[in-house]
C-alpha cells in the first residue's frame, strides 16, 4: 500500500476539476491510503467508468482498526468542547463543499438534486450542528443508595473502537450518521463505505480530517464486492472492536449479527423496510396522495423508509387511486426522464415482482411494465390493485419505484395489514381526525408513524430506528449518543 501524497483537501470545487482521473484513496491514520488493488466505480446515469477505487485487505482493515485503537485513549479525554468545535466545523466545511458533495451523489448513485443537494447534504449539516449541541449536555448522575453512609456516581464512557457500515442510498446523511454519534460520545470508528459510491464516504473522511479530527479517530475504507465478507469478518471479530453500527438490508443485517453475537459485541442496526400508509375514510385525497406518490417514489424508492403498501379504506379507494395516478403525472411526469436506480437488478425485481402480481389477478393502475427505456437502470413508476397477502410484492421489500394498493373496509382491518409484516420501520396515517390518527399510530408496530405526512421522514432530533426485523436501537438525537456510551458504577463509603 502507498499514500498518494494529498491531505483530503484536493477536491474542493465540483467533482469535474480532478476527480475522474484519479484512484479514490483510502484514509487509515490520518494518511490517504491508494491500493495496488482497486474496483471500477461505473455511474448507473450513463453506464461509463467514472472512476477507480481503492480496496481495502484484510490487513489493510485490521491496520485502520489498529489506528483507531492507538487514538482512542487521546481521543475519549478530549474536552467536550473540543469534540463539540470540530463537529461544527466539520458542518461549516461541508457546507463550503456542498457543490462538490452533491455532485459526487448524483454521479455515483444515479441521485437527482432533490434527494442530494435539496436533502441530503442539508440535512447532513444540520446533523452535525445538532450532534455538536448535544455533546456537552451529556452527562453522567449522582443517583442516592439505600444504605446510609454509601454514595455512587454513575460515568457515562465511550466504548472504544466502534465499526460503522453505511449504504450507497443516503451516504451524506447515513454516512456521517454512522461516525458522528460515536465520535461526539468519545469513541473512535472505522467507517466502511459503500463500494457504489466511495467517493462520497472519501469526502466524509476528508471533511473530518480539515475539521481537525486527529489522526486515527476516523478512518475510511471500502472494498471490492468480493472482499466483503473476508474484510468484514476481521473487523468484526477484532478484540478492540467494541460495538458495531449497520444500516443496509435486512439480510446482511442478520448476517451482521450473527457474527457479533459470536462475540457477544453489542449492535446499532437500521435495516430494512415495508412501510404502509394508511388512508383512512376521513382523509384529505389530495394530501393523502401527494404524499404516498413521494413517499413511494422519491429517490426512484430506494429509501429504507419508501411507502410500499398504501392500505386505503373501500369508501374513498376509487377518488383517491385517481388522485394518486394525478399526483405521479405532475411529480414524475410521463414525458420527462424515467428514474435512475443505481443499477440493473433492481430493475429486474421490480418488475419481477409486479409481473408476479398481475399473473396472480392483480392490476395495474398506473405505469407500463414492458416500457423500454434508453438505460437497464432506469424504470417508471408502477401503481399495482388488488394486491392480496399471496402475493410476492404484499410481503417483499422492492426497495424500487413500485407500490401496492390494498383496499379495506374498517380501520381495524388498516391497522391488521400494516402489521402484517416481518418489518417495522416507519409508516404513514392520512387522517383529517388527530385523534383516529393518534389511536391508529398507538397500534402500527413501526420504529416512526408520521400523520399527514410521507413515511420518509428523518431529521436529526427525532430517535430513528426500527422494531421486528427493521432493527433496533435508535440513530439521532440524544438517544443517538447514549448508544455509543456505556455506564460504569462507582461506589464508596464513607
Amino acid at each position: 500500500m502507498s499514500t498518494n501524497g494529498t491531505n483530503g483537501h484536493s477536491n474542493h470545487g465540483h467533482a469535474s476539476n480532478d476527480a475522474f482521473g484519479h484512484v479514490v484513496p483510502l484514509l487509515i491514520n490520518g494518511k490517504e491510503v491508494t491500493t495496488e488493488t482497486t474496483f471500477d466505480v461505473v455511474s448507473p446515469a450513463t453506464g461509463k467508468v467514472i472512476w477507480k477505487a481503492s480496496s481495502v485487505s484484510r490487513q489493510d482493515a485490521i491496520k485502520a482498526v489498529e489506528a483507531a485503537q492507538a487514538a482512542f485513549p487521546a481521543w475519549s479525554k478530549t474536552k467536550p468542547s473540543v469534540r463539540r468545535d470540530i463537529l461544527l466545523k466539520a458542518s461549516d466545511i461541508l457546507k463550503k463543499r456542498f457543490d462538490e458533495c452533491s455532485e459526487y451523489m448524483n454521479i455515483e448513485t444515479g441521485s437527482t438534486n432533490t434527494m442530494s443537494a435539496n436533502f441530503n447534504v442539508p440535512a447532513s449539516i444540520e446533523q452535525l450542528r445538532d450532534v455538536a449541541g448535544r455533546i456537552i449536555s451529556t452527562t453522567g448522575y449522582v443517583p442516592v443508595c439505600g444504605e446510609e453512609g454509601r454514595s455512587a456516581i454513575v460515568y457515562k464512557e465511550p466504548y472504544g473502537v466502534v465499526f460503522g457500515i453505511a449504504p450507497w442510498n443516503a451516504p451524506y446523511i447515513l454516512g456521517f450518521r454512522a461516525i458522528s454519534y460515536a465520535l461526539a460520545a468519545g469513541n473512535t470508528c472505522v467507517l466502511k463505505g459503500s463500494e457504489l459510491s466511495p467517493r462520497c464516504f472519501w469526502s466524509i473522511g476528508s471533511i473530518m480530517q480539515e475539521a481537525g479530527l486527529p489522526p486515527g479517530v476516523l478512518n475510511v475504507i471500502f472494498h471490492r464486492t468480493q472482499d466483503a465478507a473476508e474484510v468484514t469478518s476481521a473487523i468484526i471479530e477484532h478484540p478492540f472492536v467494541k460495538k458495531i453500527n449497520y444500516t443496509g438490508s435486512t439480510a446482511t443485517g442478520s448476517i451482521i449479527a450473527a457474527q457479533a453475537g459470536k462475540h457477544l459485541k453489542p449492535l446499532l442496526m437500521e435495516l430494512g423496510g415495508k412501510a404502509p400508509a394508511l388512508v383512512l375514510k376521513d382523509a384529505d385525497i389530495e394530501k393523502a396522495a401527494q404524499g404516498c406518490a413521494l413517499g413511494a417514489f422519491l429517490h426512484s424508492g430506494q429509501i429504507c423508509m419508501s411507502t410500499e403498501r398504501i392500505v386505503v379504506h373501500s369508501s374513498i379507494v376509487k377518488e383517491f387511486s385517481a388522485a394518486l395516478k394525478t399526483s405521479i403525472d405532475q411529480i414524475f411526469p410521463k414525458d420527462g426522464p424515467a428514474l435512475t436506480l443505481v443499477s440493473a437488478p433492481p430493475v429486474q425485481k421490480n418488475k419481477k415482482l409486479v409481473s408476479q402480481a398481475v399473473s396472480s389477478g392483480a392490476k395495474i393502475l398506473t405505469g407500463d411494465l414492458d416500457a423500454k427505456e434508453s438505460r437497464d437502470t432506469r424504470m417508471r413508476p408502477i401503481v399495482v390493485e388488488g394486491v392480496t397477502k399471496g402475493m410476492d410484492m404484499y410481503r417483499i421489500e422492492s426497495f424500487g419505484p413500485t407500490v401496492s394498493i390494498i383496499t379495506v373496509d374498517s380501520e381495524e382491518e388498516a391497522v391488521e395489514i400494516a402489521n402484517d409484516t416481518e418489518y417495522g420501520l416507519s409508516s404513514a396515517v392520512f387522517t383529517e381526525d388527530l385523534a383516529a390518527g393518534l389511536r391508529v399510530a398507538k397500534q402500527i408496530e413501526t420504529g416512526a408513524v408520521h400523520i399527514n405526512n410521507m413515511t420518509v421522514h428523518d431529521e436529526p432530533n427525532l430517535p430513528h430506528g426500527g422494531a421486528k426485523m427493521s432493527g433496533f436501537g435508535r440513530f439521532n438525537g440524544s438517544a443517538g449518543i447514549e448508544e455509543f456510551l456505556r455506564m460504569k458504577t462507582v461506589t464508596w463509603k464513607d
